[in-house]
C-alpha cells in the first residue's frame, strides 16, 4: 500500500468549511493537526478506540442539520462494530465516516489488526449492517472521489482508506492535551450554533 494518511488528509482538508470533525488516538492527531490548520478548533482530538464513529453519529444526530465527520481507524472500527449495526438502522444522512486502514495497531507498536489477513472487508461489513454507500479506496484518487461523494451525500457513507504504515515526517506535535481540545470544541460548536453547552459555574 503505498497511498498515506496524510496525503488522504492532504485531499479532505480543503473540501471542509464547517464541518465537525472527531478522531481517534495515534498519530492521525498530529497528522490532522498539520493537513487541516483551519479544521482545527472544528476537530474533536484523541477519542478512545471503539468511540471515534459512535461520538460523530451522536454529534450528527444531535446537530442534523451539520455535516459531521468521523476519522476513524481499522482498530478502533473492529473494537465496535457494533456501531455499524446502529448506523444501518439509524441512516444519519449527515454523517460521512473515513476508516483508515493500515492493518496494524500502529501507536502500539505495530502488531497486525484482523484486516491484515486479507479475509476481513470493513467495507462490507458495513454494507452487510446496512450501509449501502460503503466502499474501499486504494488510491488517492479514488480516496478524493469517494470525499466528494461522501460530503454530498443524503444517506451515511464511509470509505475505507487502505494506508500505508507509518507517521508523517517532519511535522509538528500537536500541543494541547485532551481536556483543552474538548474545550475548544465545545466553544466552536457553541459559537457556530448560536447555542450553550456548557454554562458558567455554579458558586455555592
Amino acid at each position: 500500500m503505498s497511498m498515506t494518511r496524510y496525503a488522504c488528509m492532504q485531499a479532505l482538508a480543503p473540501r471542509l468549511k464547517d464541518e465537525l470533525v472527531i478522531l481517534s488516538l495515534g498519530g492521525s492527531v498530529d497528522e490532522w493537526y498539520n493537513a487541516a490548520p483551519h479544521m482545527r478548533p472544528a476537530s474533536l482530538f484523541q477519542q478512545q478506540l471503539g468511540c471515534v464513529t459512535p461520538q460523530a453519529f451522536g454529534l450528527a444526530a444531535g446537530l442534523p442539520h451539520r455535516r459531521v465527520i468521523s476519522l476513524d481507524t481499522d482498530g478502533g472500527l473492529l473494537f465496535n462494530l457494533g456501531i455499524l449495526a446502529t448506523l444501518g438502522n439509524e441512516q444519519p444522512a449527515n454523517l460521512f465516516i473515513v476508516v483508515w486502514d493500515n492493518e496494524c495497531y500502529q501507536s502500539i507498536g505495530g502488531p497486525p489488526t484482523h484486516t491484515a489477513a486479507g479475509r476481513v472487508d470493513l467495507a462490507a461489513i458495513a454494507r452487510g449492517a446496512g450501509l449501502e454507500q460503503a466502499h474501499t479506496a486504494r488510491t488517492l484518487d479514488e480516496f478524493d472521489a469517494h470525499c466528494a461523494a461522501g460530503l454530498a451525500a443524503d444517506v451515511p457513507y464511509l470509505v475505507v482508506a487502505k494506508v500505508a504504515t507509518g507517521l508523517q515526517p517532519g511535522i509538528k506535535r500537536k500541543h494541547s492535551d485532551g481536556r483543552e481540545d474538548k474545550y475548544i470544541f465545545v466553544r466552536h460548536v457553541e459559537a457556530t450554533e448560536g447555542i450553550t453547552i456548557m454554562g458558567p459555574s455554579e458558586h455555592n
